[in-house]
């Protein structure tokens, strides 16, 4: 039979039809993905973390943390910040060709699957670095089709929205490095207590390769793995040509140091300043915890980094981290009432309560220059007031009560004055001065001060048996270093919106003088013998190059040492969390805790002399008989009054007595001592 003509035209149009078919296809497909890509170019990703939570910014206007609800250690740096080694290791070992694709790299993935198949280890990524952070900033981790779509769509969204720079920097500040420490910052500052753009080769190399395994490639939990995986990341560098062979070897024998795994911080800087700022917020834009994290607000602080370091640094040096004992330091700017640096524990990974803000601890003596500060500022009592120390019982209400203090070790000096009780922290010279100028006048003057806590108006309180914060101490203690001028004790000086709109400013204020400037200097000059021979402080005043003024403080489970300078009024603080008694010795740990503090913190700041206000005199006078010293006393102090307290009588004991003022009218003692007060003051703390 003869073959169907037909039949090749059918095939023919059957192939016609299937091109036709194809071609349709990808045209379709074509104007499917040309329409995908431009809905995904006009659609907004959804809001970036870093970029939704608000910021806490420093004095300088850097920013110090964001606040997180889920308490990740985070400390957003630039690129610029970061170690050009850590950089060029984490591309080496998750994405060699990350500035060459567009979100996808298929060509890294066929040689990472080859590569791992080779070596039986999953150790080169299949996924980019835009796929990883997609993944990580807007999806869970969950092996959906629906999860892998969204992660491809979100991936080309960030290739069309940001730089390749961009992209990276976000990663490298959001990608986690085990122990709680999200970004190559908290991961520095934790694993080696280093910033990021200090990381040596070997340092980034071991950094790297810890986000494939947080657990299993920590140095700290494994540190086989994290060496092996050390090594595989310094041979892809070497591959890649960032580094040589013999720069490899090197960086692989490097022993590393890491920071004791007990004393690593995972937290962000400042992080009970944090806390303290975060409540304050709240209340003063009546927002919920969850708005503030997520409203992109930027709060700027009055912290300042370096003496936040400073005040972090020497609570580190000065505490054992094995011991429960606790510890807190405030510090403030008694010109501004700006807090300047906030420590409020050892450590806050292990105890989140901010003992600065404690008002349950016990001030002790360091109570004691409210009161005298209420005996000078009435005019009641001088510098040379003398009171008898020794076993006295005291009886007020009436007579109904008693109280018998002690000193401590039972010393008792006999007749001292109020120089010396400070100097030496005298009970009964204390207990003495408030029974004669009032436990309420006082109380009052704590007030005045800033002291909100309550206080109970018995005898005990000259020696601090109310119970009161490091805060209100240091606050209080600023208005003595302020020449009783008090300012409002601020952390948050504005607060901005996202689009940076204001919506808070810390008021502007001229400060109010609530003590006179003259009993203020008086206190201080009296203060400062608390680091000079025979003080309480005497012990640290050698580390201490510049003019400073302070009281230590000492209750059965309380340490303190509570003082200032011109620029700065610290309060430091120990004790146990419990209540439990504090040994001698860790209640000397607060002195030598603020005189480092105060030293580094003002490293660059020249010794300034307290400014001397007027209203006040000094005069010589002659320590035995707290009279006017003549030329026959063999031993003359130069002591400071408010004008018209000074003594006006003239010692006797070696010599005629009285000395006429000369020619000219001037009273030979306190004319000669104003004249030199300010040269006198100079040579005095270069001295000590």
């Amino acid at each position: 039979m003869p073959r169907d003509s037909a039949a090749p035209p059918v095939r023919k149009s059957r192939a016609r039809r299937l091109l036709r078919l194809a071609v349709l296809l990808t045209v379709l497909l074509l104007v499917g993905a040309g329409a995908l890509i431009g809905y995904l170019s006009q659609k907004p990703l959804p809001q970036i973390p870093d970029d939704v939570r608000s910021r806490m910014l420093d004095a300088r206007g850097n920013v110090l943390t964001a606040f997180s609800a889920d308490g990740r250690s985070r400390q957003p740096v630039k690129l610029t910040e970061i170690s050009p080694y850590l950089i060029e290791a984490t591309l080496a070992v998750e994405d060699r060709n990350f500035y060459k694709h567009s979100g996808f790299d298929l060509k890294g993935m066929g040689r990472a699957v080859l590569a791992n198949l080779e070596s039986g280890d999953r150790s080169q990524g299949a996924s980019t670095l835009t796929q990883q952070l997609a993944r990580n900033l807007y999806l869970s981790h969950e092996k959906t089709w629906t999860r892998k779509i969204k992660e491809a769509m979100y991936s080309l969204q960030l290739e069309m929205k940001y730089t390749k720079d961009e992209i990276l920097n976000m990663y490298l500040n959001e990608i986690y490095y085990g122990h709680g420490a999200y970004g190559i910052e908290a991961a520095a500052q934790m694993y080696f207590g280093k910033p990021a753009k200090a990381l040596t080769l070997a340092e980034s190399a071991m950094l790297a390769g810890i986000p494939k395994g947080p657990t299993y490639y920590s140095p700290y939990t494994h540190m086989d793995n994290a060496k092996k995986r050390q090594g595989i990341i310094l041979a892809s560098m070497t591959q890649t040509g960032d580094i040589t062979a013999l720069e490899a070897a090197a960086a692989d024998k490097e022993v590393l140091s890491f920071k004791p795994r007990d004393s690593r911080n995972t937290v962000s800087v400042a992080p009970y300043f944090r806390d303290y700022v975060r409540n304050q917020v709240m209340e003063l834009l009546h927002i919920t915890g969850e708005e503030l994290d997520q409203d992109g607000l930027n709060v700027y602080t009055s912290l300042d980094p370096d003496m936040q370091k400073a005040a972090e640094d020497a609570v580190e040096q000065g505490m054992d981290p094995q011991s429960e004992l606790e510890t807190a330091l405030v510090s403030i700017d008694p010109r501004t009432g700006y807090i300047k640096a906030m420590v409020g524990g050892k450590n806050y990974r292990t105890n989140q309560f901010n003992h600065a803000l404690a008002t349950t601890r016990q001030p002790g003596s360091a109570f004691k220059p409210i009161m005298y500060l209420t005996a000078l500022s009435t005019k009641t009592m001088t510098g040379l007031s003398v009171f008898n120390s020794q076993p006295t019982l005291f009886h007020y209400d009436n007579n109904r009560k008693t109280y018998q203090p002690r000193n401590f070790g039972d010393k008792y000096l006999g007749e001292i004055n109020m120089r010396q009780a400070i100097a030496a922290s005298d009970n009964i010279y204390a207990v003495n001065t408030i029974m004669k100028i009032g436990v309420d006048k006082v109380a009052a003057m704590a007030v005045k001060l800033g002291i909100d806590s309550p206080l109970q108006q018995v005898p005990s309180l000259a020696l601090g048996t109310s119970p009161v914060s490091p805060l209100e101490m240091a606050s209080a203690f600023s208005v003595i270093a302020g020449g009783g001028l008090k300012q409002p004790t601020t952390a948050i000086l504005r607060i901005t919106d996202a689009s940076g709109d204001l919506l808070y400013e810390a008021p502007k204020s001229p400060g109010e003088q609530v003590v006179e400037p003259a009993a203020a200097y008086t206190l201080t000059r009296l203060m400062e013998g608390v680091f000079e021979s025979g003080g309480t402080g005497n012990r640290v005043a050698a580390l201490i190059k510049r003019p400073v003024a302070g009281k230590t403080g000492t209750t059965d489970t309380d340490g303190w040492m509570v003082g200032f300078t011109p620029e700065l009024s610290t309060a430091v603080w120990v004790g146990y969390d419990k209540g439990r008694d504090i040994a001698t010795a860790d209640g000397r740990r607060a002195a030598p805790i603020f005189a480092q503090y105060t030293e580094a913190a003002l490293k660059n700041v020249p010794p300034k002399i307290f400014p001397i206000p007027d209203g006040v005199v000094s005069v010589y006078v002659n320590p035995q008989s707290g009279k006017l010293a003549t030329a026959d006393c063999p031993d003359k102090e130069l002591v400071t009054f408010i004008s018209g307290t000074e003594p006006t009588e003239y010692c006797s004991l070696h010599g005629a007595g009285a000395e006429e003022p000369d020619s000219s009218g001037n009273d030979p003692a306190q004319g000669h001592a104003n004249d030199a007060s300010l040269w006198d003051e100079i040579k005095r703390w270069w001295m000590n």
